[in-house]
């Protein structure tokens, strides 16, 4: 599959089939997901693959704040990627880069490009997915707390997103319309 088609092909998946993704499977997606680009090459992204039923359970309950499509779509998968990222690297320069650059560069939007790194890093980790045949849905209401908590995630670390994942059940979703070119883009 080229890039083309997997970017128009790939789409979020809410059924899954009972079979669970084997870790081997996994460890190519996130041996693929790596190569997400990211500020500095600091590679802050973080995967923790949850495929223990008990704590799925747990993610469904407490991680996704009540909604309840969030909570069917994780009862009903077989595993959920917590994508979370090292806190202070992205959008700051160390002093020694400072030095090197001979200037003073702004570490004001810092917490954005920690949010943008990690949306690289999920939206490869989708596309590897789909590449390797396993279907994703990302989820954003989340309790980042909760879910720290559920998977012990280290203390540098923010949750940035869920991604449930498994072998798609049923036909494959057709694409949603999306909007006009002349109504996202702007030439100046």
């Amino acid at each position: 599959m080229d890039a083309i088609e997997m970017i128009k092909d790939r789409r979020s998946v809410r059924k899954f089939k009972k079979e669970k993704v084997d870790r081997e499977t996994m460890r190519e997606i996130i041996e693929l997901s790596r190569w997400a680009p990211s500020w500095a090459n600091y590679q802050i992204a973080r995967y923790t693959l949850v495929d223990d039923k008990a704590t799925l359970g747990q993610l469904a309950n407490d991680g996704v704040k009540g909604f309840v499509y969030n909570m069917k779509t994780l009862q009903n998968a077989t595993g959920v990627a917590v994508l979370s990222f090292v806190k202070g690297k992205s959008g700051r320069l160390d002093q020694a880069k400072l030095d090197l650059m001979k200037e003073e560069l702004s570490d004001a939007n810092a917490t954005i490009w920690e949010a943008f790194d990690a949306g690289i890093a999920c939206q490869t980790f989708c596309l590897a997915a789909h590449a390797k045949g396993v279907g994703t849905c990302i989820f954003g209401v989340i309790n980042e707390t909760s879910i720290a908590q559920a998977v012990h995630l280290p203390e540098e670390e923010t949750v940035a997103a869920l991604i449930a994942y498994g072998y798609e059940d049923g036909p494959h979703a057709k694409p949603t319309p999306r909007k006009e070119i002349d109504e996202i883009m702007r030439f100046i």
